[in-house]
């Protein structure tokens, strides 16, 4: 528990203050029980203009949960994140990325613009069937990800929890960050990195971080931006909708 508990201590600020140092706005996908925890620090990265963005409320995963549940999950994270950052989320992460069947039309139906959970694609694109759910009459954008982008499988080591192997080297790490930018501005796309406070911004890790957001920043073919914009831009393109049906929501 005091290994997540890293994060918010210390972590954010320290991620906060590189972003400043490169004048780079991002997004902060947060637990709603993790900002009732650390209100505090929830306000700091609202208040410095970043995206905060919805990670369910106790970072449980859509798929252990009955589709009451999965409601309830968004209701009480949204309202949550709205009350102590005054930003209604509009973007949403599932926990582990394991997302459900039924969650985009979920999604679509309590308002949200975004998703990024899922891994099919290098670029932003609408999902399929989610149009008729949302008040709006516009389709969830999905904003795909993908396990070499995730500190996670580099950084984390929870004895009893997740044991991937040797915690990696922040030269490690930040090479395969690197070699999957470049071959993003080669062939196209859109290139998503997460990094969780609670190990990225770990002192060593975030002075690594620190150099590879100054070598992104100074790349002119290159758009960095939070998701939100993202997203808004991905929906002036027109493209088809694809991929994902999703399943009709249950009744309210």
């Amino acid at each position: 528990m005091t290994h997540q508990a890293y994060g918010p201590l210390i972590g954010v600020r320290r991620i906060l203050g590189l972003l400043e140092h490169h004048g780079v706005r991002s997004t902060f996908f947060i637990p709603g029980y993790t900002a009732d925890r650390y209100p505090g620090v929830v306000r700091d990265i609202a208040a410095a203009g970043h995206e905060i963005a919805h990670h369910g409320y106790h970072h449980v995963t859509p798929t252990t949960l009955t589709p009451a549940e999965r409601v309830r999950e968004i209701v009480r994270g949204s309202d949550t994140l709205e009350r102590i950052s005054g930003q209604r989320p509009v973007g949403y992460r599932a926990p582990m990325w394991d997302l459900s069947w039924d969650m985009p039309a979920l999604l679509a139906a309590h308002g949200f613009v975004y998703e990024s959970s899922l891994m099919d694609s290098d670029l932003p694109y609408p999902l399929l069937g989610t149009a008729k759910h949302s008040p709006s009459g516009t389709d969830l954008i999905e904003i795909p990800i993908q396990w070499a982008l995730d500190d996670w499988e580099q950084y984390c080591y929870l004895p009893g929890v997740t044991e991937l192997g040797p915690i990696q080297t922040p030269g490690h790490a930040v090479e395969l960050w690197r070699s999957e930018l470049h071959g993003t501005r080669r062939f196209g796309g859109c290139w998503v990195l997460t990094n969780h406070p609670f190990l990225s911004g770990r002192p060593g890790r975030a002075a690594a971080l620190d150099a590879l957001l100054a070598e992104v920043s100074s790349l002119s073919d290159v758009w960095l931006a939070p998701m939100i914009d993202i997203a808004a831009h991905t929906a002036t393109l027109n493209l088809p909708a694809r991929v994902v049906e999703a399943v009709e929501p249950p009744a309210a």
